[in-house]
């Protein structure tokens, strides 16, 4: 059988290397200072619903990700990859959006996508956190949810099977589809590019993206419909705008705070049996371990 899949995935501050002009005084993220990645964990998302592509012919991998112009890039991440298509949500309205907010606008754009067999997205991402995103859109949609996955292990006779790892072990689950499926970090490392795919979708863009190049290249957007990306306003996929961004998250970040932990002391050790069961001891002894 064939599927359709739909990955959610995020344009984050790369928050594994915060410098000392990643705070603004106010206590936000000055994101200029930080390069913009693919959140980590979405990315394993994106391998797992690709291996189910690979697995059952015929089958399309869909990116969806919200955010600004520049956020573009996440689709054509995932088309180097083996995605095979994408949508980015961007409007102002959407901008400042809490797990509440962004999670209404996905179910939204979702909703309008229509066609849809799996939901799948990263358990949570690295600018906060939150692990809600993914819950709160299969509540919107009124879907089955599994979450903390860290592998698909089979899809048969609308059933989807998956391993899940929790606190204390493993566990695997079956659930009907349609479904939504969060993925942890433990799960299989995302593909790289794909040299072919990259020179295929490397000018993909969006029309905000066309209109700021220039018209270098606008016969070949004609000529090939999938260089051209999709791009969704709050109008554009139904959205009530008291529900999107700013106006509709009851949640607001108080202060960002950038702490650094610097040992007190350090210790050279050699390789002798001694010295490490000296260790050992010394950690199990302050309860370091153990």
């Amino acid at each position: 059988m064939s599927l359709k899949i739909v990955v959610l995935a995020k344009q984050v501050p790369d928050t594994r290397n915060v410098g000392k002009d990643a705070m603004k005084a106010d206590g936000t993220i000055n994101r200029a200072a930080l390069p913009a990645i693919f959140n980590p964990e979405d990315l394993n998302a994106l391998e797992q619903a690709l291996r189910l592509k690979d697995a059952h012919p015929g089958s399309t991998v869909t990116i969806l990700t919200m955010g600004p112009s520049r956020a573009a890039d996440i689709i054509r991440e995932g088309l180097f990859r083996g995605a095979d298509g994408g949508y980015l949500l961007t409007d102002r309205a959407f901008a400042g959006a809490d797990t509440l907010a962004t999670s209404y606008a996905l179910a939204t754009a979702i909703k309008k996508i229509k066609d849809y067999d799996l939901i799948i997205g990263g358990r949570q991402a690295i600018d906060g956190d939150t692990a809600q995103v993914g819950p709160q859109v299969a509540e919107k949609l009124g879907l089955t949810q599994v979450t903390y996955a860290e592998e698909i292990l089979k899809v048969e006779e609308g059933k989807i099977t998956v391993k899940r790892r929790i606190d204390g072990g493993v566990e695997v689950v079956e659930a009907p589809m349609p479904i939504v499926i969060t993925v942890n970090g433990s799960a299989a490392a995302c593909r790289p590019r794909n040299a072919r795919l990259l020179q295929k979708y490397k000018r993909a863009l969006t029309p905000t993206e066309r209109v700021s190049s220039g018209s270098d290249y606008a016969s070949l957007y004609e000529q090939k419909d999938y260089l051209n990306l999709v791009e969704w306003s709050v109008a554009d996929v139904n959205g009530d705008l008291s529900q999107c961004g700013l106006a509709g998250s009851p949640t607001k970040v108080k202060t960002v705070e950038n702490i650094v932990f610097q040992a007190k002391e350090s210790k050279t050790i050699t390789a002798s049996d001694a010295e490490i069961e000296a260790l050992v001891v010394e950690l199990l002894a302050n309860h370091t371990i153990g």
